[in-house]
């Protein structure tokens, strides 16, 4: 079975809608109509979703939306959310630091007792069908006793961009108003997913892994949906899945999922569960509300039960201010990075007002989740100016001047205008 995110969310549709898949909690015919009421409430490029907050799992302290300090020159707040300012990137390397890493959350960021915490796996698809109120257990100290691995790998919010919707395509964009700094990248510790299965008795017939999520269940439309949760193929949950302890050589904070998160490198964000409790493994498919209703792109020229996001598209963002002033007549390095879900950045065009060129690319950065540049420019007199920057990654995928717009606003990958101005 194929590990890609866009075949496993084809298959699981189709199944889905032929009630061949099975999701615990929300039931399909109730999901249909509540994306018939998403559909309708996004139609307003004003609304917002509203974010209730259910009883919090038992022993389970609910926090509050964002744990760690919003300092305004790093993290902008969004509801409750908190994207990465850009400029917080100029001379930090090639990982994001934490406190200026971004912040996605459905609800609130909950507070956990590692001591009590555990990682708890349990259906079909493991050996003696272990329930979830008896499942196989791990503790945290267990988890750091296997062999831990490192990977640095890419996080996006699928809403990545969503602003530019409105501001540059005036297209409906309902949600939270990300501009490009819901993405990050950082390096993640822990032990690999398969491992945590293979000991817990995984069975040849499994088909899908679900992580869930230990935040309080997220309640919208007057639909309680139960905690976050999301499927993952067997085949991926067994290539490079990662049950992440430390962020950045460092214990994992707590917005980003203390003590342990799921790291899929390639899918888009959601599917990277925080503050991972229970996990069900199954010999049948699995859905929920966030790959069925939620993270699917709805809207003209798609069908009714909507289309699969499919991998990240091609972005890029200069790490400058948004409309910063600079001088006229003296040179300036304009740097940025760019990435794609496809694969690595093999070029990037940088535009000043004089048409486009290519922009030097960091060598060390090559075949990595994503790619720093710098380009050169010397603002020949004070005005106004638009930067703008395109990337084509090495399977040819390239920004386009306009994105297609969708009603839940995923996936922009349209040239960024970005406006300075020159004293």
């Amino acid at each position: 079975m194929s590990h890609a995110e866009a075949d496993h969310d084809t298959r699981r549709s189709r199944q889905w809608l032929g009630g061949e898949a099975r999701g615990a909690g929300v039931d399909r015919e109730r999901l249909l109509e509540l994306g018939a009421a998403m559909a309708a409430l996004t139609a307003a490029a004003d609304e917002r979703e509203p974010v209730a907050v259910a009883p919090a799992p038992v022993g389970v302290d609910p926090g509050t939306p964002i744990a760690k300090p919003l300092r305004s020159e790093l993290l902008r707040p969004l509801d409750t959310n908190a994207e990465m300012r850009w400029t917080a990137l100029a001379g930090q390397g090639y990982v994001v630091p934490n406190d200026r890493f971004f912040v996605r959350n459905h609800t609130v960021t909950p507070r956990l007792d590692a001591d009590t915490w555990r990682l708890r796996l349990f259906g079909t698809g493991l050996r003696g069908a272990p329930t979830r109120d008896a499942p196989v257990e791990f503790s945290l100290d267990e988890l750091r006793r296997l062999p831990a691995e490192e990977s640095t790998a890419l996080l996006e919010c699928a809403g990545n961009g969503r602003r530019y919707f409105a501001e540059q395509q005036d297209d409906p964009a309902p949600g939270v108003a990300w501009g490009l700094g819901g993405v990050g990248v950082a390096r993640w510790r822990g032990v690999r997913l398969g491992t945590v299965l293979r000991l817990a008795g995984l069975r040849d017939d499994a088909v899908d892994v679900m992580p869930e999520g230990l935040d309080p269940d997220y309640v919208t439309g007057g639909v309680n949906l139960g905690r976050v949760r999301r499927p993952l193929p067997i085949a991926k949950a067994l290539d490079d899945v990662l049950l992440a302890y430390e962020m950045n050589g460092e214990p994992l904070p707590a917005d980003h999922g203390f003590p342990v998160r799921v790291v899929v490198p390639g899918w888009i964000g959601i599917s990277s569960i925080k503050w991972v409790g229970p996990v069900e493994v199954s010999t049948t498919p699995l859905f929920s509300p966030w790959n069925t209703r939620f993270y699917r792109m709805f809207g003209p020229g798609h069908p009714a039960e909507g289309t699969m996001l499919g991998a990240q598209p091609v972005k890029s963002a200069f790490e400058l201010a948004w409309d910063a002033r600079v001088s006229a007549g003296a040179e300036l390095l304009l740097r940025g990075r760019s990435w794609s879900g496809n694969g690595p950045i093999d070029r990037v065009e940088v535009d000043t007002g004089d048409g486009w060129r290519p922009a030097d690319l960091v060598a060390a950065d090559r075949g990595g989740p994503w790619q720093r540049w710098t380009a050169r420019w010397r603002p020949p007199a004070p005005g106004r100016y638009t930067l703008r920057a395109r990337a084509t990654d090495t399977t040819g995928a390239t920004q386009p001047t306009r994105t297609r717009a969708n009603t839940l606003a995923y996936l922009f990958d349209g040239i960024v205008h970005h406006p300075v101005t020159a004293l």
